[in-house]
């Protein structure tokens, strides 16, 4: 009888440091990726003005993207939004109930602290506009931002 068969020994990688190392990058990008980006319509063609200019995001409490395509439908992550009151409602209830867990003295139908941001095609009536702003309105939205884009990133 030989000596290698009753000695097999095979020298096998210790994988508990690499296994450690792939879920601390999983946990990283997991904390640092940013979920804001799916609420912007790509196809969405904005209006371009001269002076528009980035949005202060300092002091900023919250932010309600409403995307508004050329035919005057609202789009949320990518659908089309059948109830545009009863979406607008649902998102200042949700914002609320957030509010009401950081601040127990915040009332529900005060003013909320969050922008809406429209987002809405060049070519967008803009009475369907006027519709989605008085819709927020009545739902305690009181700050607004016209999302549009400079000479320079339209050309």
């Amino acid at each position: 009888m030989s000596a290698s068969s009753i000695h097999d020994s095979r020298a096998e990688p210790n994988m508990v440091p690499i296994l450690d190392m792939v879920f601390q990058l999983i946990t990283f990008f997991m904390l640092v990726i940013n979920f804001k980006g799916a609420e912007s319509d790509l196809s969405l063609k904005l209006p371009v003005l001269g002076s528009a200019r980035p949005m202060d995001m300092k002091g900023q409490e919250g932010l309600l993207v409403l995307n508004v395509d050329a035919e005057g439908r609202l789009k949320a992550y990518g659908n089309v939004v059948k109830d545009v009151k009863s979406y607008i409602a649902s998102e200042a209830r949700l914002e609320t109930d957030r509010i009401l867990v950081k601040n127990k003295e915040f009332k529900r139908g005060s003013e909320l602290p969050t922008t809406v941001v429209l987002r809405a095609d060049r070519v967008t009536r803009f009475r369907l506009l006027h519709e989605i702003v008085k819709t927020c309105q009545e739902q305690g939205y009181r700050k607004f931002a016209l999302k549009a884009v400079n000479q320079r990133e339209a050309g």
